[in-house]
């Protein structure tokens, strides 16, 4: 039988079956939003995430109304294969395609141009995990509890090159410019964008997500 935790839904404490605080026990502040089920139906309906060699389609992960997705998948690698994503992430259908992009319309042109070799790689940090925010007891919950963010700490080329966030975020000349043209073109393909020069959380990845903000839903947070 699942232990019983709890959650916080419009600041009222309600029992919840295991999940809500992951399993570290943590616990989190979440509210109905009814668009993200809106938007994740109108993705699948479109066939813009279509399952293939890369992309696989995992179980549920626990449904809208607290953490998890509705139809969540697993992508082992962008670009029609060429770019891996070590580990695999789970993410929810929007998330898919602006990843492709990025990877397709900005990372792999800056390694072409900062280094002459094509990207083979991103090393990722997390994806889906069923937490609040920065790990912080009583926080609101995570994108990363809507499978509706990744975290990427690094880059692999393909003479085998390793451009790490961590390391060479104040590293040298062409590494720092590498990163930051890689955090400027995120901010095009997503609706927050969060880097070493946010917070120390940050100090050893990128974190992107597309999560709604502001009264249109549509404000930018890039730093």
């Amino acid at each position: 039988m699942p232990s019983v935790r709890s959650c916080v839904i419009f600041g009222i404490l309600v029992p919840w079956l295991s999940g809500c605080g992951g399993n570290s026990g943590q616990y989190f502040v979440t509210k109905d939003e009814p668009w993200r089920s809106t938007e994740e139906r109108a993705c699948l309906a479109s066939g813009a995430v279509r399952e293939n060699p890369f992309i696989k389609t995992k179980l549920s992960l626990g449904g809208p109304s607290a953490c998890g997705a509705e139809r969540p998948f697993e992508l082992a690698a962008t670009d029609g294969g060429r770019v891996k994503l070590q580990p695999a992430a789970l993410l929810r259908c929007p998330m898919i395609p602006q990843v492709n992009r990025w990877v397709r319309e900005v990372i792999e042109p800056a390694a072409l141009r900062y280094y002459k070799v094509p990207l083979t790689e991103l090393r990722i940090a997390g994806s889906y995990s069923c937490r609040p925010m920065n790990n912080a007891f009583g926080a609101m919950l995570s994108e990363h509890g809507h499978a509706n963010a990744l975290d990427v700490s690094g880059f692999v080329l393909a003479d085998g090159r390793r451009i790490s966030v961590k390391k060479d975020w104040r590293g040298n000349e062409r590494d720092r410019a590498f990163l930051r043209t890689v955090r400027a073109g995120a901010c095009e393909h997503f609706t927050t964008v969060l880097s070493p020069d946010y917070d120390g959380n940050h100090h050893d990845h990128f974190h992107v997500d597309l999560a709604r903000r502001g009264s249109d839903g549509l404000r930018i947070v890039c730093k």
